[in-house]
């Protein structure tokens, strides 16, 4: 007899949906706007390293005294330097 049952998937992802849509509002940005963001450090690393964009985990995590943003971008390559 299980006692728990594990959640499922898609309850996993909605949980986390609604975490990221709190998080967004405590933080006072907007989802395009993290897009945006999300989209200028991808350019702005790319210049100097190889990345696998389809593995980059961008988050932003706040509270009531502080907002973090939190990045994982795998890195396949440095890039020789261009002079």
């Amino acid at each position: 007899m299980k006692l728990f049952r594990e959640e499922s998937p898609s309850k996993k992802q909605a949980v986390e949906r609604l975490r990221l849509i709190l998080v967004h509002d405590r933080a006072k940005v907007s989802t395009g706007l993290l897009e945006q963001l999300r989209e200028e450090i991808i350019n702005a690393i790319s210049k100097y390293v190889e990345i696998k964009e389809e593995e980059i985990e961008i988050e932003l995590n706040a509270t009531e005294t502080k907002a973090e943003l939190v990045a994982n971008i795998p890195v396949v390559r440095v890039r020789r330097a261009v002079e």
